[in-house]
């Protein structure tokens, strides 16, 4: 397989932004389809995870968005937010269901109670009650955007597009802590509009878990993408793990969280989430028809996750080594950023951080010359080999 051209934001950076995940939206189980009130999401349980993610040194964890189940995402990061230590917070926003003047005010206030600790996660998804076009989602996503950035960098506000009009004099109250573009934009979409937003505006490309030569042609794709607006972005990765120090265990392990999944009950949760139906989850099926008998596609990509979730359905299984190898191949691939998630998800936080992410070189993801920086120096903190 020939390696395509691609072209990042942060070519000399050779380690990686590694985050974990905090579980907002009620998905955290023992077993998947199999819920368990321990692992109920609410301020006691989630918090807890995070705080364990910044106590064993991940540098970012994303707080996701579900009009479904679980908590308000913003509330729990302004709450959780000092607390913290080192750790970003990646917040996820739904374009569209705030006013964007009031989402720039947010936004702002959370990064400075971070001191500039604050990463995006932007959604595009189609709000309750609604169903517009993927271009016209994207085209509001990019409204908000453009509508955020005059807020966070200019005294004033002067826009007008499709969705909105708004003009406002005095954008004092809607300042960012990190200077200069105020926080990193982390972007995940497949389709046409949403790549092309993204090579636009946002810094950061999430990509769910496929085979390596489909990253890469993903990766190419928003690489020109990008270069045809004079830009560059980063990759990242949303991607499960289970670490275990045999690689029977790690299978085993991976077996037990579906030992309750069937292919109905699978297909209701799945189908409940607003993506349920998107591109991008398709893609993930698309990934599991290709598998094995036992789930893989891929050596240490495993699928079967997906069976039970929306979403990200792939999950990398093995033992430290073999993870670590297979993050090592991602990272030559050029991919500068992950987020690693597992069930339960405060256990699996805790056995990647004891066997594979003292290993990683790590670092808060760069910004653009002139910000802020995000979190602690960006040089890498730690790596080698295992011993």
């Amino acid at each position: 397989m020939s390696k395509p051209s691609i072209t990042i934001r942060s070519p000399h950076l050779k380690g990686a932004e590694v985050a974990w995940f905090a579980p907002l939206c009620n998905g955290d189980d023992e077993f998947l389809s199999k819920h368990d009130l321990r692992y109920k999401s609410d301020w006691s349980n989630t918090s807890n995870v995070l705080m364990a993610a910044d106590r064993l040194g991940y540098r970012n964890i994303l707080c996701p968005s579900s009009y479904q189940v679980g908590q308000d995402t913003m509330t729990f990061a302004s709450a959780v937010a000092p607390l913290t230590q080192q750790i970003n917070l990646l917040t996820a926003i739904r374009c569209g269901e705030m006013h964007p003047p009031m989402l720039g005010r947010a936004i702002a206030t959370l990064d400075h109670i971070l001191k500039g600790r604050l990463t995006i996660n932007i959604i595009s998804s189609n709000l309750p009650g609604t169903d517009l076009s993927s271009e016209a989602r994207y085209q509001r996503s990019r409204e908000v955007i453009e509508i955020l950035k005059q807020g966070w960098t200019q005294d004033h506000i002067d826009f007008k597009g499709e969705f909105y009009n708004i003009q406002l004099d005095n954008t004092d109250p809607v300042k960012t802590y990190q200077q200069n573009g105020g926080p990193l934009l982390y972007f995940g979409g497949y389709s046409p509009p949403g790549v092309d937003l993204c090579a636009e505006h946002c810094d950061v490309y999430l990509m769910w878990p496929e085979t390596e030569e489909k990253l890469y042609g993903l990766m190419q794709n928003m690489s020109e993408k990008a270069a045809g607006y004079g830009r560059k972005v980063d990759f990242g990765l949303r991607i499960h793990v289970i670490v275990r120090e045999t690689e029977a265990e790690a299978k085993a392990a991976a077996a037990k969280l579906m030992s309750f999944v069937d292919d109905k009950r699978g297909e209701e949760i799945r189908l409940r989430a607003l993506d349920g139906k998107s591109y991008g989850v398709s893609r993930q099926t698309a990934m599991r028809d290709l598998a094995d008998d036992d789930g893989f596609v891929e050596d240490q990509l495993w699928t079967g996750i997906g069976r039970a979730r929306s979403g990200c359905g792939g999950a990398i299984v093995g033992t430290p080594d073999q993870v670590l190898a297979k993050i090592q191949r991602y990272m030559d691939m050029g991919i500068r950023s992950f987020i690693f998630s597992g069930y339960p998800h405060l256990d699996e936080c805790k056995l990647f951080g004891r066997y594979v992410l003292p290993y990683i070189p790590t670092f808060s993801m760069p910004v653009e010359q002139g910000r802020m920086p995000v979190g602690e120096p960006l040089s890498p903190l730690a790596g080698g080999k295992r011993k």
